[in-house]
């Protein structure tokens, strides 16, 4: 009977001790979560209202390193993921948030000036041209207005009233016409988002809340634009500034939509000029996108705008859109992404070719 104690005993320890061990190297990386999330709250100065909100934002964040930690080891990609500061908003957050592009029916153009070009530089980067200003920040339009009357509310609360707002349109069309001006003048200006964000809201754009960047070429080919320095980002919907927004330091003739789900015509206009495009730029992966060529995937729900200030070809074939984004400098490469070119889907990756503009001087 002794021996048949000391079986069972032996037995009950085999299956307790995995339990054990198994507890414990899952507390050990819950431990190791936690040191990643508190040095990045660290890194990016976030502060919550409360513990429970800190308990909630630790969950987004541990599920989104999860997935980032298990696409990096997977390495199936020609581009890698990374934590960035939207590593505490889940995705549906991240879109709602930060990606209001107004998608609107555009009218029909009557020419484009670029449609007989028959040959283009193999590779082209208006940065390097000095047509391109420094990456700017769109931040959370609209959150500090909210934050000022809501103070000790907490940031999910905060997100929820302000009804997800964002200005990606401004700085996307901005883009445009400090390229375009800097082409036809050799002076390089950053201009003012703000201005657009305070004053073009008699129409389809509405400051913070989203719009499309035809009609913000439209404002400006009727008002010109003044400076960054003269009219600054605030991020909010502010009341227009009458005196700076007569100051205009840039005019433009007008604009032209580059035609349709071409991407062949996209490059035409890229060649001569930085170019607005609308993306969807939803998905989890261009949340966290951190280097290399972006393959997606992601669909054609148009919900962001950025500029086309370039592309080319990387080391291994792969043809690419460079573009500047408006998320600050610490998102994908210094603030840019490069996104696949020449896809199969005539609408682009991402549908990039499917709503592009540019302004003319």
């Amino acid at each position: 009977m002794g021996s048949l104690k000391q079986l069972i005993f032996l037995a009950l320890i085999l299956l307790l001790c995995p339990q054990r061990s198994q507890a414990r190297t899952l507390g050990a990386v819950d431990q190791t979560m936690r040191q990643r999330y508190e040095q990045w709250m660290a890194r990016y100065g976030r502060v919550y209202g409360s513990d429970l909100e800190k308990e909630k934002r630790f969950q987004i964040f541990k599920e989104n390193a999860i997935r980032i930690d298990d696409f990096s080891q997977a390495n199936e990609k020609p581009f890698k993921l990374a934590l960035n500061k939207f590593a505490d908003l889940t995705n549906e957050e991240f879109k709602s948030t930060y990606n209001r592009y107004k998608e609107h029916i555009c009218s029909p153009q009557e020419s484009f000036k670029y449609e007989n070009i028959t040959t283009v530089p193999s590779t082209m980067d208006w940065r390097k041209k000095g047509a391109v200003t420094p990456i700017k920040n769109q931040q959370q339009c609209g959150e500090y207005k909210v934050s000022e009357l809501l103070p000790n509310c907490s940031r999910t609360l905060i997100d929820r009233v302000q009804n997800f707002a964002g200005c990606c349109w401004a700085f996307s069309a901005v883009a445009a016409v400090e390229g375009i001006h800097q082409i036809s003048t050799g002076k390089l200006v950053s201009l003012s988002e703000q201005e657009l964000v305070d004053c073009d809201i008699h129409g389809v754009d509405q400051g913070c809340q989203g719009g499309w960047m035809d009609s913000a070429f439209q404002f400006v080919k009727s008002h010109g634009l003044t400076t960054e320095a003269s009219y600054p980002y605030k991020g909010v919907d502010g009341k227009c500034n009458i005196k700076e927004e007569a100051n205009a330091a840039v005019h433009i003739t007008g604009y032209q939509d580059v035609p349709a789900n071409s991407e062949t015509s996209l490059l035409k206009a890229a060649a001569n000029q930085p170019v607005s495009v609308a993306i969807d730029a939803g998905d989890f992966n261009f949340q966290f996108y951190s280097s290399g060529v972006f393959t997606g995937p992601c669909g054609t729900e148009l919900d962001h705008g950025v500029a086309v200030v370039g592309y080319g070809t990387d080391t291994d074939g792969t043809k690419y859109w460079l573009v500047k984004n408006s998320w600050g400098a610490e998102w994908g490469e210094q603030g840019y992404i490069r996104m696949q070119r020449d896809v199969s889907a005539k609408e682009g990756l991402c549908g990039i070719a499917m709503k592009a503009s540019y302004p003319t001087a």
